[in-house]
């Protein structure tokens, strides 16, 4: 196969539609813009979220609460997921994500305290619940903060 043998699926793609071509066309003469008007003209229209001077609907509801910018958000794993893991296994981000228990931890895994621990494990991750730790170490297991 060659580059230039290439083509697209079977009804993938679409001629483009021609406008303004003749009023056999049924989009002839006005091109489907209606008379006059803002939006009839050339680069006309209005920007996203404008009500026509109404005060828009996101200057009207209230603000709430706070959002930090510069937060580095963890990836969440529950206690009750760590018993797919063997009795006695290390388990780390690179052994979750083998797991298929997160997607990607880029700023590490923080471990909660849902659900119960059946198996002693050593859980190294970037933090951990307190409820979590307890449940941890009640099984038998260890953590490590890295």
């Amino acid at each position: 196969m060659k580059l230039y043998e290439l083509s697209p699926a079977e009804g993938a793609s679409k001629d483009a539609f021609r406008v303004g071509r003749g009023i056999g066309s049924g989009n002839g003469k006005t091109s489907g813009k209606g008379h006059k008007g803002q939006k009839a003209r050339s680069g006309g229209g209005v920007r996203p979220g404008f009500e026509g001077g109404q005060m828009p609907l996101v200057r009207r509801i209230p603000k709430r609460g706070f959002t930090n910018i510069f937060a580095k958000p963890y990836a969440h794993v529950n206690v009750q997921a760590l018993n797919v893991f063997e009795d006695g296994a290390v388990v780390d981000a690179a052994a979750l994500k083998e797991a298929g228990l997160v997607k990607k931890a880029p700023y590490g895994v923080k471990v909660l305290a849902q659900g119960e621990l059946t198996k002693k494990l050593t859980v190294k991750a970037s933090a951990f619940s307190e409820a979590a730790k307890q449940k941890i170490e009640a099984a038998g297991g260890t953590t490590e903060v890295i």
